[in-house]
């Protein structure tokens, strides 16, 4: 069942699956802010919501590995409902990142103008299997004229990682109808699931998605060199996941971002280099077919 991608509801699918224990998960779940989706109602009572939400993470833990770790990314404002629904499934705090996502916030009328997410890392239970302390070599600030020997190490503010806009920033990595429009609104960027994978997982482990959406996790993963498995409700989702995985393009091949972390101590251990991608020829956006994915 590993390395697939597996079109299904994440919460039958759970109460029933009896496969491999997740070594991570991603958990990216639709925010419940009206949204539309082809398979899925994005405006659920909050209560019913949240306690859906709830279900879902214990089912995650109980197939979860002893120090397992879960990403959980939502909005700031429902910070305290994310880290409510982690406890009340069994979850352990370990940190709350904060993403900056590098792209202009709306000003707001009432209050300050938002400008990032929250991503909450967890545990099953009260310490790490393992965590890996990756090292970054940010740019230098106006008032640091030395340049670095070793880089710095991560800390729980990331603020490097650019949003998927639909603007000119944006580049060829999100996913475009044939309009010009994005093919998903939330695409997460090839960056932030390099940098949460890498965190916390080895080769060989298992990665879970419940979520997939457009597969960023899996394509992550594979290249990495992690086991992997996805769900997703959304039958078109699916077969562009499966185009994904099958042909790796230009703008999905996580090389170009290895030199970031290159003072990370035991990088060559969490990041060894396949051959197969070493070879593969990437392909353009341009040059995929991309018609596949038009919404009528």
């Amino acid at each position: 069942m590993v390395n697939n991608i597996i079109n299904h509801d994440c919460l039958q699918f759970l109460q029933d699956y009896q496969g491999r224990s997740f070594d991570i998960t991603f958990f990216d779940p639709p925010f419940n802010q009206n949204k539309e989706y082809n398979s899925y109602d994005d405006a659920k009572n909050p209560h019913l919501y949240w306690n859906w939400i709830t279900k879902i993470l214990k089912l995650i833990s109980n197939n979860t590995t002893t120090g397992g770790a879960i990403y959980f990314m939502q909005r700031e404002k429902n910070t305290k409902l994310v880290m409510d629904s982690l406890e009340k499934s069994g979850w352990r705090y370990q940190n709350l990142i904060i993403w900056k996502k590098k792209t202009s916030a709306v000003p707001g009328k009432k209050r300050f103008g938002k400008h990032y997410q929250i991503i909450a890392f967890y545990t099953k239970g009260d310490r790490p299997r393992l965590f890996n302390r990756l090292r970054i070599d940010p740019p230098l600030k106006p008032n640091e004229k030395i340049p670095r020997e070793s880089g710095v190490y991560l800390t729980d503010v990331w603020d490097d990682i650019r949003e998927l806009t639909s603007g000119y920033y944006a580049g060829d990595e999100a996913y475009r109808n044939s309009d010009g429009s994005r093919f998903h609104k939330q695409q997460t960027p090839i960056s932030l699931l390099t940098r949460i994978i890498l965190s916390s997982s080895l080769p060989g482990d298992i990665v879970f998605d419940p979520f997939a959406g457009t597969g960023t996790t899996l394509i992550v993963s594979k290249q990495l060199q992690r086991d992997y498995l996805g769900l997703e409700i959304d039958s078109t989702n699916i077969k562009l996941i499966l185009s994904r995985l099958s042909i790796i393009r230009k703008s999905d091949n996580i090389s170009k971002i290895r030199e970031i972390y290159k003072y990370t101590n035991n990088l060559i251990d969490i990041w060894s280099i396949e051959k197969e991608f070493k070879e593969r020829k990437f392909v353009t956006q341009s040059s995929a077919n991309l018609n596949l994915f038009t919404r009528n």
